[in-house]
């Protein structure tokens, strides 16, 4: 498939509310019937709690149940991060499940120092690929957008996908980073964040996104509007702007080692 449809779902979040926040994001799913991807918000179902033993799930929890039910129903993919307790830890896992009842996922790698993150979430050490409809995925969450080697395109990928909670005072470093990644990777850029306010006391702004391989904001949505950023994203017109302007043929070497 050369073009794929892709929604961003933009929107506040109900704190440690999942049942909630499943309802409002089943109800934009339902409204667009065309779409074979959805990107929800990093931790969409609890927001960006520390409360890590409290709002933890398993892969067998209802919010996966609930997102393979979604995929399902929409015949479209759902991406969003989760709290998830596995092998004794809690993870910021960001889930990629396909309507086939398939579930993919990455652990976030780079945790948010400043809130304290790490006290509370294990952190990740894979750096997570996924096919889909022809497209080759690569999963990131929020903090990891700081980090450019490890999101360094190695031509194993098309899109970069960033679900965040991400906020307002530093609106503009998450837009100027995501049209930075989409230039360097040569790639398109998916940048989900949320609005509203949370328990921790932060305000979001939303800023989500859709940037083209050019580093060109394709779509977006107003700053704390609630509402979906629909784009299509062309395969066959990636592939030709590489192959008129090949950057990543000269580009420095490297291989990457976890330090963790």
């Amino acid at each position: 498939m050369s073009v794929i449809r892709v929604a961003l779902i933009q929107s506040e979040l109900a704190w440690q509310n999942s049942a909630a926040n499943h309802r409002y994001f089943e109800q934009q799913i339902k409204q667009h019937k065309d779409v074979q991807l959805f990107i929800l918000p990093e931790m969409f179902n609890s927001g960006f709690s520390m409360d890590s033993t409290v709002i933890a799930e398993t892969m067998e929890g209802l919010t996966v149940q609930w997102m393979q039910q979604q995929a399902k129903l929409s015949a479209a993919a759902i991406c969003g991060s989760v709290a998830i307790s596995a092998q004794g830890k809690i993870f910021n896992r960001l889930l990629f499940v396909t309507p086939d009842g398939g579930v993919q996922f990455y652990d976030k790698r780079h945790l948010f120092r400043m809130g304290g993150e790490q006290q509370h979430y294990q952190a990740g050490t894979e750096r997570v690929i996924v096919s889909y409809l022809g497209f080759r995925f690569c999963l990131q969450v929020c903090y990891d957008l700081r980090f450019p080697v490890f999101a360094r395109n190695q031509q194993d990928y098309d899109v970069l996908i960033y679900v965040a909670n991400w906020p307002e005072p530093r609106r503009q470093v998450w837009r100027t980073l995501l049209q930075a990644r989409a230039i360097e990777n040569q790639a398109y850029v998916l940048g989900c964040n949320r609005i509203g306010s949370d328990d921790n006391g932060l305000s979001y702004s939303g800023d989500s996104m859709v940037v083209d391989y050019l580093g060109q904001i394709q779509a977006e949505l107003p700053a704390r509007q609630s509402g979906v950023v629909l784009a299509e994203l062309d395969l066959a017109a990636l592939q030709q702007f590489k192959q008129k302007f090949p950057a990543y043929l000269d580009a420095d070497p490297f291989v990457f080692t976890p330090s963790f």
